[in-house]
């Protein structure tokens, strides 16, 4: 009995050790199972350099006439949208009003006996 005692603990502790660490250290990284043969070499400093600037740009940037029309076509978007909005939420309040200024009977109860 004392030895299945003895066995069964070293065999949770070399379980334990093997779960915390594979906790600690990525598949990729394991000399014999990690990457194929084709796989890019990894990079010695992860980090992005700070210093580098990207590359200068083949392309020229959007002309100034081109741009305030797209700013003037933005600009009549977003007000079409909120004369709509405004127009929709002054419908919405009449409507609200109107039912606020309906006269109930005050004797009539309903089913629920409230007014109306």
């Amino acid at each position: 009995m004392d030895r299945t005692r003895t066995l069964l603990a070293a065999g949770t502790l070399v379980l334990s050790a093997l779960a915390l660490g594979g906790c600690s250290i990525p598949i990729a990284d394991l000399p014999s199972v990690g990457t194929t043969a084709d796989a890019p070499e990894k990079q010695a400093d992860p980090y992005l350099p700070v210093e580098d600037l990207p590359p200068s740009r083949d392309q020229a940037t959007i002309a100034p006439a081109d741009r305030d029309k797209m700013k003037a076509e933005l600009l009549a978007a977003r007000d079409r949208q909120a004369s709509t909005t405004a127009a929709k939420d002054a419908a919405a309040k009449d409507t609200t009003n109107k039912d606020a200024t309906k006269k109930c009977p005050t004797t009539d109860t309903g089913a629920t006996g409230r007014p109306c």
